[in-house]
C-alpha cells in the first residue's frame, strides 16, 4: 500500500492515476455546449500526461471566424498531420534525469507563425529516496529510452479543426517531462560511467543524496527554442508556451525566461502563457519537514528540498521579493503573476483533485469527514480569490484535474463561454492591443464560475464511484463516502430545487 501511495502522490501536478471523471464525447457543435455519453480512459491513457495517443511505428468553425480564417484552414489541412515527430536534442550535455538525451516532438505547419510549446506535467522527486521510487516505478519520467518515435495530439495540441478550431494550424511542439523538477532545474549533467573504484565510492554517496541524476528542466527549454531556430521559430509571431500541471507550473518558472531567449535571438514574437491546473495553493496540512517519502511531504516542504538538488532558477523579479531560503515561493502562481510581464492565460479547475489529494482527500475512493467537506468548499474560494487580479482566466466550478490536453475540452463552459472561445477571445484582445486597436466587447476571457459548490456547473466532467465504476450526482458521492446531508445543512426534502441544481450534470 505505502508503495501505490507513492505513485499516487507522484502523479500530484500530473494527469491524474486514477479519475474520478468519465472522459464525454463533444456532440457535433462549435462550442461544444453540450456533453455526450462518456467512456472511462485506461490506466494507459491516463498515465500517457497530456492524452497524447503514442504511436511505435516511424469540426466546426466558430461563428467568430471569418471566411479568410476558413479558407486558410481548408488550405493547410493538406498538409497536417496527426503525428509529431521526436527530435532528440543536439546538445548532448543536457538530458534527462539518468543522463540519456532529452527531446521533444514536433508538428510543423508550413507557413504558420505560430508556435505552441507544450510542457508535460509529472510531479516532482527531490531527493535520492524519492527519485529511485520515481524511477523504478514511472521511468518514462526520467529517462528517453522508452519514448515512442510519434505521439498524436488531443485537445488544443490536435491537427482537427473540430476538436481545435483555432490552434489546428500552428506548429506544434510537445516537450516530454524527464527532468523531475518542475521545469526549474539548471543542474549539471550526470559523471560518466565511473571506474569500479569510483563505483564502490559512488555507491556510498548513494546513501546520502541524488547527484547521480541530473535535473535540467529550465536548460531543457531553452535548448528545445535553439533546435527549432532553423525550423522558423525566430520568425513567428506568436509563441505560446503551455503545460498542464507541473507543467503549467513550469510555464509560470520559464515565461519570462523563455521571452528574454527569443528577444535575445532577435525574435520579434509575443511571448504568451497557457496555464492548466498548475495554479496551486499552500497546504493547509502540517506535516513533517524532513519529507522521508513523496506521499507524506506537502509541494512546499518539496520544493524546499528540491532546490537545493536541482539547483533550481525561479523568475528573477520574484526571486528579489523573498529572502535566501524562501525562493520556493515563486512556485505558486498567486505570488509570482504580479511579477511576470508577459501576457498569461490561468485555466483551474475550483476543486482540483490533485490539490485536494495534497490534503488526503481522495473524491469517490474513501470516506470523507465532515472536515475534509469544509476545507473542499472553502479551497473552491481561495481558488477565486487567487484567480480575482487575473487577467485571463477560466476556471469552472468542478472536481477535476487538466483540460487543456482532452478531446474533450470544448465541451466545458462557464457563463455560456467554452475554453477554446475564450482563448480565441483572449488571443484577438491581445491581437488588437498590439495593433493599437480596441479590442471587441461581447468575446469575455475573465470567466470564473460564480456558484460556489463543487460540480454546480452543469458542463462539469461526470463523477465516478471508484469502487462500482458508477456515475454519480454529487450529492449521491457525498452520501456514498459517508456524509449525513442533513448535518451539512442540506435537507433534500426541504431543498429540492437547489439540491436538483448542483445535482446533475447533464448540461
Amino acid at each position: 500500500m505505502k508503495i501505490l501511495g507513492q505513485i499516487a502522490f507522484l502523479l500530484l501536478l500530473g494527469e491524474s492515476w486514477s479519475r474520478n471523471t468519465k472522459v464525454q464525447s463533444s456532440k457535433k457543435s462549435p462550442h461544444g455546449t453540450q456533453a455526450g455519453d462518456g467512456i472511462q480512459p485506461s490506466p494507459e491513457a491516463v498515465l500517457s500526461a497530456g492524452n497524447i495517443s503514442n504511436n511505435r511505428a516511424p469540426g466546426g468553425i466558430s461563428r467568430g471566424e471569418s471566411s479568410r480564417d476558413v479558407a486558410a484552414g481548408a488550405r493547410v489541412a493538406k498538409q497536417q498531420t496527426d503525428e509529431m515527430r521526436l527530435h532528440f536534442l543536439k546538445n548532448p550535455h543536457v538530458t534527462c534525469n539518468d543522463g540519456t538525451a532529452a527531446g521533444f516532438y514536433l508538428r510543423e505547419i508550413r507557413g504558420s507563425r505560430r508556435w505552441l510549446l507544450f510542457l508535460e506535467g509529472g510531479w516532482c522527486c527531490y531527493s535520492k529516496e524519492t527519485c529511485d521510487s520515481r524511477y523504478q516505478h514511472i521511468p518514462r519520467l526520467m529517462s528517453s529510452s522508452g519514448w515512442p518515435l510519434t505521439k498524436t495530439g488531443r485537445g488544443i495540441l490536435s491537427s482537427q479543426v473540430a476538436e481545435n478550431p483555432y490552434w489546428h494550424n500552428t506548429n506544434i511542439v510537445f516537450i516530454p517531462y524527464c527532468s523531475s523538477d518542475i521545469w526549474s532545474g539548471t543542474g549539471p549533467a550526470p559523471a560518466p560511467p565511473p571506474s569500479q573504484r569510483q563505483g564502490r565510492e559512488k555507491e556510498r554517496n548513494r546513501n546520502t543524496n541524488a547527484t547521480e541524476y541530473a535535473f535540467m528542466g529550465s536548460l531543457i527549454i531553452r535548448e528545445v527554442i535553439k533546435d527549432l531556430i532553423p525550423k522558423g521559430i525566430k520568425q513567428a509571431k506568436v509563441v505560446l508556451l503551455s503545460g498542464t500541471s507541473a507543467g503549467g507550473t513550469g510555464v509560470l518558472l520559464n515565461i519570462e525566461r523563455v521571452a528574454n531567449y527569443l528577444e535575445q535571438l532577435g525574435a520579434e514574437a509575443q511571448v504568451r502563457g497557457l496555464v492548466d491546473s498548475g495554479w496551486f495553493l499552500e497546504s493547509k496540512h502540517q506535516r513533517s519537514s524532513n519529507c522521508p517519502e513523496t506521499v507524506t511531504c506537502s509541494p512546499e516542504d518539496a520544493i524546499k528540498v528540491g532546490l537545493r538538488l536541482w539547483n533550481g532558477a525561479v523568475p528573477g523579479r520574484c526571486r528579489r521579493l523573498y529572502k535566501k531560503g524562501e525562493e520556493w515561493q515563486c512556485f505558486f502562481g498567486h505570488k509570482l503573476y504580479s511579477t511576470l510581464t508577459s501576457p498569461l492565460f490561468v485555466v483551474q479547475w475550483l476543486f482540483d483533485e490533485e490539490q485536494l489529494k495534497v490534503e488526503n482527500i481522495y473524491i469517490g475512493r474513501q470516506h470523507m469527514s465532515n472536515e475534509q467537506w469544509q476545507y473542499i468548499q472553502n479551497l473552491g474560494r481561495e481558488l477565486k480569490n487567487s484567480l480575482r487580479d487575473v487577467t485571463a482566466a477560466f476556471a469552472p466550478s468542478c472536481l477535476s484535474h487538466t483540460v487543456i490536453t482532452k478531446s474533450n475540452w470544448m465541451t466545458f463552459q462557464v457563463r455560456g463561454t467554452s475554453l477554446p472561445r475564450a482563448l480565441h477571445c483572449w488571443d484577438r484582445s491581445l491581437e488588437a492591443t498590439r495593433n493599437n486597436r480596441t479590442p471587441a466587447k461581447g468575446c469575455p476571457f475573465h470567466l470564473v464560475d460564480n456558484c460556489h459548490w463543487p460540480q454546480c456547473n452543469p458542463t462539469c466532467p461526470t463523477l465516478v464511484d471508484q469502487a462500482t465504476q458508477r456515475e454519480l450526482t454529487l450529492l449521491q458521492m457525498l452520501v456514498a463516502m459517508g456524509l449525513d446531508l442533513q448535518k451539512l445543512g442540506l435537507n433534500p426534502k426541504k431543498d429540492k430545487d437547489f439540491l436538483a441544481s448542483i445535482g446533475g450534470n447533464s448540461g
